[in-house]
Formats: structure tokens, C-alpha cells, sequence
């Protein structure tokens, strides 16, 4: 590995170049799928070393979707929900307030009615009820004399309450993608790639992938299994946005959704889109991320994320628009919220950071709770290091935890249940509450857990460079590729190349306070180049010296025109004589 070590104003960056690739592998990958080698070795850095491999990778096919029957109980849940929709029995569905949680409900509620049942759901209000299965979901449902409660996003550490449920006739079924427990809780069946000992292959699905396996078994036990297929979009929405890898299962079946999105988008993803301000039948991991999803989210962020799922399940055009205008206004306020808890909690993050912590723990009075998640995310993108937000709801402390691709937030903070009422979530992002008297405890005991875990270096925010290239190696057929590499997100990031040896061609435009652009020239090639939040380094580019640049590749519009420019990422001085 070589490592490039760049000092800029504000962060210190490392990238890191693989350079010890397999050479006979990489000319092997390049002369069997005619592409060149710079290619080859972007595939290799992917884990795809081999012919079959790659061409699964470029051609994502529904035939290698695994059997939804490999899934412990999955027999189990499919006959019970045929037995309540042909007894007529009342379905209640129980689902999160994010992206997936809502993106599942809609997904299963549209089916289940669709096949005959008689469906209810349930979302939690974060503010009132917090995350998990509650009392108030339950009573609901015991009065509604419902007999199969159907759990999506939630559920495999809600004891409690599914014995409740239990007490009362209620047969749950539970659709998890979080870590479960060593005692699973009671329930008719649980659906979660990750239990012990589970014989499903693929343990990285989102919960909407969970609940799609479960949509596609009944079609498939119904003997119509592409009946399953059109409700792709949703896996496609709930996948990019909750961050799981772009890998396997959740590659093809976001590959096929997006294409759904793309071409026939049901009236509220329209609506959406359309108030999102994003051309439509272009739409990609980034823009849902980016742009679809805080829509979705700012329901339950600022008000009640029913309204996610009468967006998503409501065909009247009108009302879907009427939502999405009300979800665009209040996302506008929320970051708004974000910006002033982000203010309030940077200075402790700073003074915490440059004393040499490994981890953030910051307690705030009066934090907006709908907005803490977003806050700790972007507080890892700034110090690269595990962050916990907690606030003082109802005299607990509450909030979210966050952390880069390099620590296990779950793991971490499993070793110190001792110290929680409660935690739930998966490797990157958990929630928890605690006594506000353990706060200190906790905050030194994840400090120990991440200084154990991480390393000085592994807190420097990083690039990982795919490959060393000259600009006269960017051909069309080498952005033809690469548009091959999407549906881009976790795990299969946008590559990312060095380039050497750059010059400004024409001066530099500053379009933001943020964003800049110019042309770039290295030899006698010549391309379009823009930057954000590399402003601290324009004294580098206006002395018009040599450096070097890493990069993605995209295109940009101009009247009409689709455009090749690079993305740059870093910018490094290079001295010369």
C-alpha cells in the first residue's frame, strides 16, 4: 500500500493507493471482458476476481436472487398470513419512522391488501412513543381484535411487548434486519438474515429487503412469483437510503427498482420527485439519498411519518402532491434544526477531538430529537470518529449513535448494555437511552471500547484510490464502463483515481462559497473539473503550480449536452524544479 499523507487547513487527509494489485489477474479480467486494465484493477479492489463474478456484477439478473424459503420460518410466516387472508383475519402492521421503516410498511400493506387481506398499520411517533414496538401499538391492536401482528424494521429485541401480544392471541411475525439477541423474543415466526445459525446466505439486507423476501415467497407459494417484482422501487428507496452494501441481493434488487423509479414511478415517488427539484428518469442512489429520502424522513422528523406512508400507498395525484409540498417545507425547517444543534454541539466535538479522544459522547438540554441522527452523521464526516448524541427526553437520556465504516457502533456498544436501558441497530448507526446519571460512566467506558478499537491513524479521514490514470485514458468507452460500476452507494463506492502532473487551464471560477470550477489540464488533455469544500486549497490552484488530484468521474448538462468532468475529492501540491 502507499500512502499519500495531504495538510490541508482544515483536515489532514490520507489516501491510500492500492499498488500490490495481482497483475496476471488484472490482465487476465482485462483481455477476457475488453476492458482496460485500470478498470480491471477497480474490479479487484471490489472483491470480483473472476470472469463469472464480474459479469454478474455488469449484468444484474432476478434469476440470482436467493430462494426467499432459505430463510429460517419463512415457510412458517408464509402459511400463517395465506391462513389470515382467507379467514379474513385483521393484519397489523408495526413499523419504524425512517426511510425503511416506512418504505416496508407501504411495501407489505399495498400487497397484503392487494391479496385480499384486511390491513391496519401503526408508526410510532418519535417524540411520544420513541423506537420499538409500544404499548400504544399494541393496545390499538388488541382493539382492533387483530390476529397477526406483522413487525418491519423493529421487533427482534421487543420482548416485552410481543409478550404482550402473545397474552392476547396476537401471532407476530417479525421482519428484522437488526442484531438480534442470544434469546430471540416470543413471536410465530422471525424473519431476520442475521439470527444465529441462519441458513440465508446473504446477512446484509435492509429491512425492506427482509419484508420483500417475504412478499416474494407468498407470491411464489401463490404460484405468480413476478407478482412480487413491482414493488422493486420500494427495496430500491429503502436500500439506498439505510447505507446497506451495494453488494449481491441489494445490487440487483436496486438495479431493477431504480429502473421502476425511473420509467413507471407510482404517483408518490413522482410527487416526490418532483418536489425534490430532480429530472426525472435520471434518478440514482445519490439523488434518493440526498434528496428523496430527507423528504421521507422529515415526516417523522418534525411531525408524524404516517404521512410517509399515505404518500407511498395513496394513488390520488392531488393529495400525493399536497403531502410532498408539506414534507419539502417542513425538510427546508429541519435543516434548519440541523444547523443549530450542529453549531451548539461542535465546540464540545472540537475540544474533545484536539484532546485526543477517540470518541465523541456529547450530552445537549432541549436538542431537537428528530434531527440528532443527521447531526452525529455529519459530525463523523468532520473528526472520522464515533459519535453519540444524547438529549434529555422525558428524563432519560436519548439519542443516536454514529460511526465511520471502520468501527462496529453495535459491537461497542453491546459491551456496554450494562450501562443502557436500551440500544438497538446494526454496525453504523444505533439508538440508545440511559439513566442521565450514567452519562460520564458511559461516555469513559466508549472511550476505552474505541481507543481499544482504533488506531491515531484510523481516525484520519481517508481516500481509498482505486487507481493512478493519466486524463488521456478517459475515454468515452472508459465512462461508458465505469456507468456500468452504478447503482453506486456503500460498498461499491464511485471509483476514485489519482491523477499527476495537473495545471489550471484558464483560471478558476468560485461559483459558491463552496464550490469551484475550472479546467484542468494534464499534457495536452483537457477536462472539466469542479471541487466542493476544497476551498482551502485555492491559494495551491491560483499559483498555477503542478499537483495532483483525486477524483470520480460524472457528467454534467450544458444546453442539453451530457459532459464528462471530474469530481475532485483532494487536491496535493507537487514541488518541481
Amino acid at each position: 500500500m502507499q500512502t499519500l499523507l495531504c495538510y490541508g487547513i482544515v483536515l489532514n487527509y490520507l489516501w491510500i493507493l492500492n499498488a500490490n494489485e495481482n497483475k496476471e489477474k488484472v490482465s487476465e479480467l482485462s483481455e477476457k471482458l475488453a476492458i482496460q486494465p485500470t478498470l480491471a484493477k477497480v474490479l479487484i479492489r471490489r472483491g470480483i476476481n473472476d470472469i463469472e463474478t464480474a459479469n454478474k456484477f455488469f449484468n444484474p439478473s432476478l434469476d440470482d436472487l436467493l430462494d426467499p424459503f432459505l430463510m429460517d420460518d419463512m415457510d412458517k410466516a408464509v402459511n400463517r398470513i395465506l391462513k389470515g387472508i382467507e379467514n379474513k383475519e385483521q393484519f397489523w402492521i408495526h413499523g419504524d419512522y425512517d426511510v425503511d421503516g416506512t418504505s416496508s410498511v407501504s411495501m407489505i400493506t399495498l400487497f397484503l391488501r392487494e391479496s385480499g387481506a384486511i390491513v391496519d398499520y401503526f408508526i410510532p411517533d418519535r417524540f411520544h412513543d420513541g423506537f420499538g414496538i409500544n404499548d400504544r401499538s399494541i393496545q390499538n391492536a388488541i382493539k382492533n381484535n387483530a390476529k397477526i401482528l406483522i413487525t418491519v424494521d423493529v421487533g427482534i429485541t421487543s420482548f416485552e411487548m410481543l409478550d404482550l401480544a402473545a397474552s392476547h392471541n396476537i401471532d407476530t411475525i417479525i421482519c428484522d434486519h437488526h442484531e438480534p439477541a442470544e434469546i430471540l423474543p416470543k413471536a410465530f415466526a422471525i424473519l431476520d438474515p442475521l439470527k444465529h445459525n441462519s441458513n440465508y446466505s446473504f446477512k446484509s439486507l435492509s429491512a425492506c429487503g427482509v419484508v420483500f423476501k417475504l412478499i416474494q415467497a407468498i407470491s411464489t407459494k401463490l404460484g405468480n412469483p413476478d407478482m412480487a417484482l413491482k414493488y422493486l422501487d420500494f427495496v430500491a428507496l429503502a436500500t439506498a437510503a439505510d447505507m446497506v452494501p451495494l453488494i449481491d441481493e441489494n445490487r440487483i434488487m436496486l438495479h431493477y427498482g431504480l429502473h421502476k423509479i425511473n420509467t413507471n414511478p407510482r404517483t408518490g415517488f413522482k410527487s416526490l420527485i418532483y418536489c425534490s427539484g430532480i429530472n426525472q428518469n435520471d434518478i440514482t442512489t445519490s439523488n434518493i439519498i440526498y434528496s428523496i429520502a430527507p423528504l421521507i424522513n422529515a415526516a417523522g422528523r418534525l411531525g408524524h411519518a404516517n404521512r410517509s406512508v399515505e404518500l407511498m400507498t395513496n394513488p390520488n395525484e392531488i393529495k400525493c402532491f399536497q403531502i410532498a409540498q408539506q414534507l419539502e417545507d417542513e425538510n427546508r425547517k429541519r435543516r434548519a434544526f440541523d444547523q443549530k444543534l450542529y453549531d451548539a454541539a461542535l465546540p464540545i466535538a472540537e475540544k474533545d477531538y484536539n484532546s485526543g479522544k477517540h470518541s465523541l459522547v456529547i450530552y445537549g438540554e432541549g436538542w431537537h430529537t428528530g434531527v440528532v441522527g443527521i447531526v452525529a452523521s455529519r459530525l463523523v464526516d468532520r473528526f472520522h470518529s464515533p459519535v453519540v448524541l444524547l438529549s434529555n427526553i422525558d428524563n432519560y437520556a436519548r439519542g443516536s449513535a454514529r460511526c465511520p465504516h471502520n468501527f462496529d457502533m453495535y459491537a461497542a456498544l453491546k459491551k456496554c448494555e450494562n450501562l443502557l436501558i436500551e440500544f438497538g441497530g446494526h454496525k453504523h448507526a444505533a439508538g440508545i437511552t440511559l439513566e442521565l446519571d450514567k452519562i460520564d460512566e458511559f461516555k469513559n467506558t466508549f472511550e476505552d471500547i474505541a481507543k481499544e478499537a482504533l488506531s491515531k491513524d484510523m481516525l484520519l479521514p481517508n481516500i481509498l484510490i482505486d487507481a493512478e490514470i493519466n486524463f488521456n485514458d478517459l475515454s468515452p468507452a472508459f465512462f461508458k464502463i465505469i456507468n456500468k460500476f452504478s447503482p453506486f452507494g456503500f460498498a461499491n463506492p464511485k471509483p476514485i483515481f489519482l491523477t499527476k502532473g495537473v495545471q489550471i487551464n484558464n483560471g478558476i471560477k468560485q461559483l459558491s462559497p463552496n464550490k469551484i470550477r475550472f479546467r484542468a489540464i494534464q499534457g495536452n488533455f483537457v477536462i472539466d473539473a469542479v471541487a466542493y469544500n476544497l476551498n482551502s486549497k485555492l491559494d495551491i490552484l491560483r499559483k498555477n503550480n503542478f499537483f495532483s488530484v483525486a477524483y470520480n468521474l460524472e457528467t454534467h448538462s450544458l444546453n442539453g449536452r451530457h459532459i464528462p468532468q471530474i469530481n475532485i475529492k483532494d487536491i496535493q501540491i507537487e514541488e518541481r524544479d
